[in-house]
């Protein structure tokens, strides 16, 4: 999408709910968008599918919580026509597996319709059905930000050892708990109070795993035994997200602009003696619960209650744009100009991912993931994507 600058309203560096916490709130939002140049708009970039002038606005201007949908036609989508929308048909009908009553008709359509064969049917069939609208904040900003998160995969042990010593709490039991502070938490783990998961071999790496809300864990057991496991997000003691690249911009340790991830742990290496007070510096503790990993090609749950899907999942403000309706995204690439544009499912949130133009894109799982979301902060143009004839959401 063309690059575009921050969006009125900032996002919050606050950890999120839901699974979604963009990777760059490490950075502590302390760094601009990447602003490449602004590649030129392309909405007939390619031959457009049939019918695409006949299918213009149907509704006037609706509002919704801090956004306005504004309809237009789907030339003024760019990039429109170049995604492999009939690789998507299987995640569109798992999203309708729960529909809401403004998409049922239309789900019945999908789930009746044959696959599409290539990617000219699909667009064909979804601009018959769907109605574009052109999301943007209420002051008529169509700029905002796009970050990405991911679900780290890391080594556990069910007991602490030498080597793994970095406990991951369930939710306390205590309710004076509840809302303690990191100091307080770590106090009464001492005391038997809290109820250790898993053990991690790196305190930096339970921060991640708490700063993107869920993950994946290879847990051997105290019989020698390995299982793979998810931690869901569970909840947290209320106490306000401080981001560790914030705190060592402060400190004069890194330079505004430079607070990502490999800085942040590069940092940690060069400085063992210092990872405490580090990691003190944010008061937030994210509690997890155990699920089975039963299908290791599914992402984890978002908000919506569904599997998340690599490069098609985002998180949203969901005041702006509900669960599950698709949506055009128009980014670039992490740190680079090459566009980003293909159809998205909202499907999660967090609570940093706050107004109408406002993105978190999942990235998936592992290590490559990790090197896309750490990098991802890029600008944002979007447009939702309605059921033609369907009430507007409220």
């Amino acid at each position: 999408m063309p690059p575009l600058q921050h969006e009125a309203h900032p996002p919050r560096c606050r950890m999120g709910v839901g699974a979604a916490l963009g990777l760059a709130l490490l950075a502590a939002c302390s760094s601009p968008p990447h602003q490449p140049p602004k590649p030129p708009p392309s909405p007939t970039g390619s031959p457009a599918p049939p019918g695409a002038d006949e299918q213009g606005p149907a509704s006037p201007i609706h509002l919704r919580g801090p956004a306005r949908w504004v309809p237009i036609h789907w030339t003024g989508l760019p990039g429109w026509g170049q995604d492999e929308l009939h690789t998507l048909w299987p995640v569109l009908r798992q999203n309708c597996s729960r529909p809401p009553e403004a998409w049922r008709a239309w789900c019945r359509q999908l789930q009746a319709h044959p696959e599409p064969s290539d990617p000219l049917q699909a667009h064909g069939w979804l601009m018959q059905t769907l109605q574009p609208y052109r999301v943007e904040a209420l002051n008529g900003r169509d700029e905002g930000l796009a970050t990405g998160y991911f679900e780290p995969e890391l080594r556990a042990r069910r007991q602490p050892d030498a080597r793994f010593r970095v406990p991951l709490w369930a939710p306390p039991r205590d309710p004076a708990l509840a809302q303690a502070p990191r100091a307080t938490l770590q106090a009464s783990a001492a005391q038997h109070r809290l109820q250790a998961i898993a053990y991690l071999d790196d305190a930096l790496d339970a921060m991640l795993l708490q700063i993107q809300g869920s993950g994946r864990v290879r847990i051997t057991e105290p019989d020698g035994r390995e299982q793979q496991r998810r931690l869901a997000f569970a909840g947290h003691n209320q106490q306000p997200f401080q981001s560790l690249g914030r705190w060592l911009i402060e400190q004069g340790e890194l330079r505004e602009g430079g607070a990502n991830w490999p800085a942040i742990k590069a940092w940690t290496l060069q400085n063992p003696e210092r990872q405490d007070e580090l990691l003190a510096a944010n008061p937030r503790v994210v509690f997890f619960r155990e699920e089975p990993l039963t299908d290791p090609a599914l992402g984890p749950r978002g908000a919506q209650g569904l599997p998340l899907t690599p490069g098609r999942s985002v998180a949203v403000d969901p005041r702006a744009v509900p669960y599950g309706t698709p949506l055009w995204l128009d980014t670039t690439e992490p740190l680079s100009p090459t566009p980003l544009r293909r159809l998205v499912l909202a499907q999660d949130t967090g609570t940093a991912i706050v107004g109408a133009v406002r993105a978190d894109l999942f990235f998936g799982w592992g290590e490559p993931a990790l090197a896309q979301a750490g990098r991802m902060k890029q600008p944002l143009r979007w447009w939702a994507l309605w059921p033609r004839g369907a009430p507007l959401p409220s």
